[in-house]
C-alpha cells in the first residue's frame, strides 16, 4: 500500500511509542456537575492527554469525532495553525495511532478538514486505521454565499470516516435492519424511503438500501 513520506516520517513513526504516562491530576474546584457521570474536560497538550486517558479507556470508545487545525494560517489564540507541512504531519500520525487504540472494535472515528490537508490525512488514515476500514467521506456545505476575497472560494469542509475493523459500516447496517423493507421484491433487498421535500423542493421519494 502506498504511504506518505515527509522529512521526519520516521521519527514521527515512534512518538506515539515514546510519549510518557502522565498522571491527571483533578481539580475539584473546576469541576461542575455529577462526580460519577464519567465525563471530563482535560487541559493539556493533548498527546499527553490521550496518553494519559489511554489506560483508562483503551478499547472502550465508539465515537470519536475530532476537529483538527485546518492549517489555513489563521491566527488563533489557543494554538498554532499557521505549520510547516511537516510539522503539521509530525503533530497528527501519533496523535491518530492513538486515537484508534481508544476505538471499540465496532467504532468509528469522525475527522474533519476542510481542502488544505484533508487529502494527506487520508493516505495517513489509510496506513492507521487500513484502506478498507475507510466507510466515507461527508462533505458538508459549510457556507451558501460566494466568498468575494477569492475569485473561487471553497464552500465545502470534508469529514473522513474510518471504522476499526474491517466491516464496521456492516455491523452498522444489520443492526438497522427492522428498519427496511421490500414490499416489492426489489432485487436489491430491503430498502426504505425517506421523503426530500425539504432539501428537493418538491414531494419526490429517495430510497436507500441496504448493502
Amino acid at each position: 500500500m502506498p504511504v506518505l513520506q515527509w522529512l521526519t516520517r520516521n521519527e514521527d513513526l515512534k512518538t506515539a511509542k515514546k510519549a510518557a504516562y502522565r498522571l491527571l491530576r483533578e481539580l475539584p474546584e473546576l469541576g461542575a456537575g455529577d462526580k460519577d457521570s464519567g465525563n471530563m474536560v482535560v487541559q493539556g497538550d493533548n498527546l499527553e492527554a490521550l496518553k494519559a486517558l489511554l489506560p483508562f479507556y483503551a478499547g472502550q470508545v465508539k465515537c470519536i469525532y475530532i476537529d483538527p487545525p485546518y492549517n489555513t494560517g489563521s491566527a488563533f489564540e489557543h494554538y498554532d495553525d499557521n505549520l510547516e507541512h511537516t510539522i503539521w504531519l509530525s503533530m497528527m500520525y501519533p496523535r491518530l495511532e492513538l486515537l484508534k487504540q481508544f476505538l471499540r472494535e465496532d467504532g468509528a472515528i469522525f475527522i474533519q478538514l476542510d481542502d488544505n490537508e484533508q487529502a494527506y490525512t487520508k493516505v495517513v488514515c489509510d496506513e492507521i486505521f487500513g484502506r478498507n476500514n475507510f466507510i466515507t467521506n461527508i462533505v458538508w456545505q459549510k457556507r451558501t454565499s460566494p466568498d468575494n476575497r477569492l475569485r473561487l472560494g471553497s464552500a465545502q469542509d470534508y469529514i473522513l470516516v474510518y471504522t476499526k475493523k474491517e466491516g464496521g459500516d456492516k455491523k452498522f447496517n444489520q443492526s438497522r435492519i427492522k428498519d427496511f423493507k421490500n414490499p416489492d421484491n426489489d432485487p436489491r433487498g430491503p430498502w426504505a424511503s425517506t421523503d426530500c421535500t425539504a432539501q428537493a423542493g418538491h414531494g419526490t421519494k429517495e430510497q436507500f438500501y441496504v448493502l
